[in-house]
């Protein structure tokens, strides 16, 4: 059995007990699940250890002699004075660095993506030159910089601010624009999630397009047989379930 055989049986295996948790919890997926993430973190430790520690640390360091990194190494290891109960006072330091230097990085780049371009996009001009003498009006909505996009971006982020704006009693024209900013809410809310389902559903079709393929002859069709040994799993487990008596609480 080759490597790619060999992959298909363990790549099949894994996806059908992790679906067997559409059943209930069983052992199986517990098994699957324990062992995704272990492999995990485990890859995890192995990639930070040869790419971080090995080629970012210590071949600069004695290759091209870069000591200016055993600053940052530094500040890494005051923070494992954390699991030493008398030097865990020194960890404070590192956090707060790594704290600090995140925030006035992470800062400047949120305000810059999620304010200020929210603004430049609100007070953009609703009609466009066309000329020395002359005005258009755009109403393409597959273009972003469009005036009729332009108009629909003002009046969600008037009527989304005036609904939060709780000084004023939303009645009357008021709550006609307080409605308006909710079902602006309720549109971003739901591409949001739209969005998230279909990240998931295409890491389903990506199970079940190897389940597909997998069946073929040339693999040894792991698919048929791990689904008939699954079944049979969940069969015998239900049965014992149901003999054993109940547990008294």
């Amino acid at each position: 059995m080759d490597a790619t055989v060999f992959g298909a049986w363990v790549a099949t295996g894994l996806t059908l007990l992790i679906f067997s948790f559409l059943y209930k919890d069983t052992p199986l997926f517990k098994f699957a699940e324990h062992l995704y993430v272990g492999v995990s973190i485990g890859y995890t430790i192995v990639k930070t250890y040869d790419t971080v520690i090995m080629h970012l640390i210590v071949k600069p360091i004695v290759e091209n002699g870069e000591f200016a990194l055993l600053i940052p190494v530094a500040i890494g290891m005051l923070m494992l004075t954390r699991y030493v109960p008398k030097a865990a006072w020194m960890s404070r330091y590192a956090f707060a660095f790594i704290v600090g230097m995140g925030s006035g990085l992470a800062i400047p780049r949120t305000i810059s993506s999620f304010i200020l371009k929210q603004v430049e996009d609100t007070i953009r001009p609703l009609l466009s030159m066309a000329g020395p003498d002359g005005l258009t009006f755009s109403m393409n909505l597959l273009n972003p910089a469009s005036n009729l996009n332009a108009i629909i971006i003002l009046l969600g982020v008037s009527s989304v601010l005036f609904y939060f704006f709780f000084s004023i009693e939303h009645s009357g024209v008021g709550k006609a624009v307080a409605r308006t900013g909710i079902m602006f809410l309720m549109i971003a809310f739901g591409a949001a999630f739209g969005y998230t389902v279909m990240a998931r559903m295409s890491l389903l079709i990506g199970r079940l397009t190897d389940l597909i393929e997998f069946s073929d002859a040339s693999y040894g069709r792991p698919t048929l047989w791990l689904v008939v040994v699954t079944i049979g799993v969940l069969v015998v487990l239900s049965r014992r379930a149901q003999r054993e008596p109940p547990q008294e609480s």
